[in-house]
């Protein structure tokens, strides 16, 4: 069995710098409205102080995609280590894909008229290299893991605020920040 490649994102060591954002944006020269990646923060209420928790986000290349099945032109395939691409050539700007994803994640260029959306930098991990998010993040809370091997089956698969699994099955798994409570808000 190949590997089946996912972000890790250590929400106990994520400081909110936005090293990961900046340096996607940079590498892709990307459009000012363009985030393939994007640092949220996430707020526990109950506390007298509250923890304030950055969480980087991209494309979560999905099992189930909803943008892969929203998309009239096929634009959209998964690979053998189960990332989500994107065909630019094929795409043709209708922005269905942009309706159909749960986590906002493909993103409208409109110098291009066409969707772009984070491909994991897979031309990077096909050399051997760390996706530019992962490399540039001073605290290493981003990994790219391996879902196939069983000792990453501890992460958790999603976070408060954030849909449902099953709408999408998404690959991207958390550490957690200290102890999950229930009551978490997406600031």
């Amino acid at each position: 069995m190949g590997k089946r490649y996912a972000f890790l994102v250590d929400t106990s060591l994520c400081i909110g710098c936005n090293a990961c954002e900046n340096a996607c944006k940079n590498y892709y020269q990307q459009e000012a409205s363009v985030h393939w990646r994007k640092v949220y923060y996430m707020q526990e209420k109950d506390l007298p102080q509250p923890l304030r928790v950055g969480v980087s986000l991209a494309c979560n290349h999905c099992d189930d995609p909803a943008c892969l099945k929203a998309c009239p032109a096929g634009a959209y395939s998964k690979d053998q280590h189960g990332l989500v691409r994107h065909d630019n050539d094929r795409c043709i700007g209708c922005k269905l894909c942009t309706m159909a994803c749960p986590y906002n994640v493909p993103c409208y260029d409109k110098n291009l008229g066409k969707v772009t959306k984070c491909e994991m930098c897979a031309d990077r991990l096909a050399k051997g290299e760390e996706p530019v998010c992962v490399a540039s993040c001073p605290m290493g809370a981003i990994r790219v893991i391996d879902l196939n091997d069983p000792e990453n089956a501890q992460y958790a698969d999603n976070l408060p605020g954030l849909p449902p699994v099953n709408m999408t099955k998404p690959a991207t798994r958390f550490v957690l920040p200290l102890e999950q409570k229930q009551d978490w808000r997406a600031e």
